[in-house]
């Protein structure tokens, strides 16, 4: 048996479910204790009074009702009423509940009983007809039924609301360290680093100093790997110097192709390097706008010769954004659109919950089952991303793809149905 059908109707968010953890024992537990009391304790002293009262009533009725003291003595006060004074229909409170059991069972037991007025906590009216004579009996409410019945009811929904209020205020406290550490995990995953300290229940502090021990590992890590890769490029920069110069001494026939050599064993480790160290996520978070993000990098793109244009803009507002590392991404998109085709169209879309940064070209593209191997580092497909196009090492797509996680987004690859070349989509959760 399977539950997944009723997975989405269920809150996703933590209070929500906390809530529903409180609030549906609570009802369905009144529910039982209301169902049960009102059948097995009101019902019954209802019937049972309301036997007595019809016993009391039937015994007037036929002993004489003219009587002036044994209706006195029984509490009863009756009179003879023509029949104009009888009522269209019974009445009764929509909310008296003990009032049905009475009506039903003064009915069963009254005879020639026409009518039965409920009209309030104190009286009750019964209009019997008995040998051609229409009678008008007056009694006490509380001889047919418990007095005020429905205070249960407000009472147990007063204090049933009252301790679920309090229960889940306790709850919130409890549960407030673990959607800090949710925010806190959050943010690291984006690259940000947000103060935080250990709080609630043990569970939920250990679970936070367990982060704390990991963000710390992670960092000195990253930390390392920069200390040792700067090392290593000052290593092997030296060796590239000392080429130089002794290529310097070559006549130029033999000094030139050498030289270019040189130049792609520098530009690769420089890319290598560049990726390695994490530059592509370096760069404090600050709020950016991307429309105008985007319309800044198209302009110099133009200025530099490049066939780029904005295609369509929707929505606006304000991202907690890398600007650096973001101008980095869209640049290498545009980098590849413009090596591969002949022009390159942007559009931005800022809708609530994300932020969409499409480039879009009208070259060769690729294939689909090639895509997620584009996005890893060093690949470069052929024909479609061959080494005969330009001067890439194979990273452009990488960096972008880094990038867009160090956000909290991700890259997307596709067809593109407005050029037929590549689309290339950074998605970022607002």
């Amino acid at each position: 048996m399977t539950f997944a059908w009723l997975k989405r109707y269920m809150p996703r968010s933590l209070y929500g479910r906390a809530a529903l953890i409180l609030v549906l024992p609570v009802v369905t537990l009144q529910l039982v204790v209301s169902v049960v009391f009102l059948q097995r304790h009101f019902t019954g002293v209802t019937e049972q009074l309301s036997q007595e009262l019809a016993r009391t009533v039937n015994l007037v009725l036929s002993e004489g009702p003219d009587d002036p003291i044994l209706p006195l003595a029984l509490e009863l006060d009756v009179e003879e009423v023509s029949e104009e004074a009888l009522p269209e229909a019974d009445s009764r409170r929509w909310y008296d509940l003990t009032g049905i059991v009475v009506n039903a069972t003064l009915r069963a037991r009254v005879h020639g009983l026409e009518r039965v007025e409920l009209p309030n906590d104190r009286n009750l009216v019964l209009f019997i007809e008995r040998d051609g004579q229409l009678w008008r009996v007056e009694a006490a409410r509380r001889r047919a039924s418990p007095p005020n019945a429905h205070q249960l009811f407000v009472n147990m929904l007063f204090f049933g609301v009252l301790m679920t209020v309090v229960a889940f205020i306790y709850l919130r406290n409890q549960l407030r360290p673990i959607t800090r550490l949710a925010d806190a995990a959050e943010a690291f995953g984006k690259g940000q680093v947000v103060r935080y300290s250990p709080a609630g229940a043990v569970e939920v502090r250990a679970a936070g100093h367990a982060f704390l021990d990991m963000r710390a590992r992670i960092e000195r890590q990253i930390e390392q790997r920069t200390l040792m890769l700067s090392g290593v490029s000052h290593d092997l920069r030296t060796p590239l110097t000392r080429l130089r110069l002794g290529l310097s001494m070559l006549d130029d026939e033999d000094r030139e192709p050498l030289e270019r050599d040189v130049e792609d064993m520098q530009r690769l480790i420089d890319a290598f390097l560049a990726f390695a160290r994490g530059e592509s996520e370096a760069g404090p978070p600050e709020a950016t706008n991307p429309v105008a993000l985007v319309q800044g990098i198209v302009e110099d793109a133009v200025r530099s010769g490049q066939p780029v244009k904005v295609a369509d803009i929707e929505g606006e507002g304000i991202l907690v954004l890398r600007p650096t590392a973001m101008r980095r991404a869209i640049e290498n998109l545009i980098a590849n659109a413009v090596r591969y085709g002949t022009i390159c169209e942007l559009s931005v879309k800022i809708t609530p919950k994300s932020l969409c940064i499409r480039v879009e070209d009208d070259g060769p593209g690729i294939a689909p089952d090639a895509r997620e191997q584009a996005m890893r580092p060093f690949v470069r497909l052929d024909p479609a991303r061959n080494q005969d196009r330009g001067t890439g090492v194979g990273l452009g797509l990488a960096i972008a793809a880094d990038i867009a996680r160090a956000h909290g987004g991700v890259l997307r690859l596709a067809e593109s149905e407005r050029l037929g070349g590549l689309r290339a989509d950074i998605v970022i959760a607002r």
